[in-house]
């Protein structure tokens, strides 16, 4: 799989599902994405949240989009929080996904993550024979 073919496939999906980690345990949520031409994957949540917190406790994340059509994206990285310039870039990215996100932005406690991915396994089952890829990303 090339980095264009996952740029489109990842575009496909509105939604992801997350898992961070707090004191060794997981905990997973579904948020809403975006992906950057970069393939950076862009969420908003808020400060008060679980994955939020801990994130900024460990920035490892792993995320899970796609699953119709027993195809799937596995996608393990690393999250920051951008400021100044990065992040009105992200919001430019994010907000043209979720038309909805500049009224979310006015919410008191409302964050941006930008997920930079490291590692993306993704499956097709109803492929015959199945294909299933590694994918090593900076």
């Amino acid at each position: 799989m090339t980095r264009t073919e996952l740029l489109v496939y990842l575009r496909k999906h509105r939604l992801a599902v997350v898992s961070t980690v707090h004191n060794c345990a997981p905990q997973a949520a579904v948020v809403g994405i975006a992906v950057s031409d970069d393939l950076e994957i862009i969420f908003d949540t808020l400060t008060t949240s679980r994955k939020y917190q801990n994130l900024r406790a460990n920035p490892r994340i792993a995320l899970v989009i796609g699953w119709d059509a027993e195809q799937t994206a596995q996608v393990e990285g690393v999250a920051d929080f951008p400021s100044g310039a990065e992040l009105d870039r992200c919001k430019q990215v994010y907000f043209a996904g979720w038309p909805d996100g500049p009224e979310r932005e006015t919410w008191p406690d409302i964050g941006y993550v930008r997920v930079r991915p490291t590692w993306v396994r993704y499956s097709d089952f109803g492929a015959a024979p199945p294909r299933i890829e590694e994918i090593e990303l900076g």
